[in-house]
């Protein structure tokens, strides 16, 4: 999909008008905040890379009143570190039922399934991407997936995709 045509999709009347509701985004870590590596570190143990525009964008878009969390079937130290780094508030780890930190989450921040946005990549991300109010997935995400979202990102998990997606909900909330 062309970066032209990418655009377009985001700015449908559909999307604008989920994105313009979201007032906390939730994100997988592996495959989405990374390219779905890892890495054994001597000494560290297993590690992932991390990529600084998308750490920037969540800065941006909380400064900018939304809230982040992050739902992740695994659970390492170098993820906590990450996000005890960028301030997320809501970090559900190791558990791949992702509805029980979904209705946490719910629970915590008072706000509704139409005001949530996941972007996610596999199997065990489904039901959270069928149930909030506007879903993204990446390029390289499994079919199933890809089926059942909002939109694909232009760009892939790990590179630049979690921007992509920080900043259209600022830009479809004139933030």
């Amino acid at each position: 999909m062309s970066q032209q045509v990418s655009q377009k999709l985001l700015e449908t009347k559909d999307i604008q008008t989920r994105l313009k509701k979201i007032k906390l985004l939730i994100l997988d870590v592996d495959g989405v905040l990374t390219d779905g590596r890892i890495f054994l570190q001597e000494g560290m143990g297993w590690t992932r890379f991390f990529h600084i525009k998308d750490g920037y964008g969540l800065k941006v878009l909380m400064k900018a009143g939304v809230q982040v969390a992050i739902i992740s079937g695994g659970d390492s130290k170098d993820v906590r570190t990450r996000m005890e780094f960028l301030k997320i508030q809501h970090v559900f780890l190791g558990d791949e039922d992702k509805i029980k930190a979904l209705d946490k989450i719910a629970q915590a921040t008072g706000f509704k399934d139409d005001e949530m946005g996941f972007m996610g990549d596999d199997l065990f991300d489904i039901p959270v991407l069928k149930r909030v109010g506007f879903s993204a997935t990446v390029p390289h995400a499994v079919d199933e997936v890809k089926e059942c979202v909002h939109y694909i990102t232009e760009h892939q998990g790990g590179f630049g995709a979690v921007r992509e997606i920080a900043d259209a909900i600022r830009k479809a909330q004139g933030l």
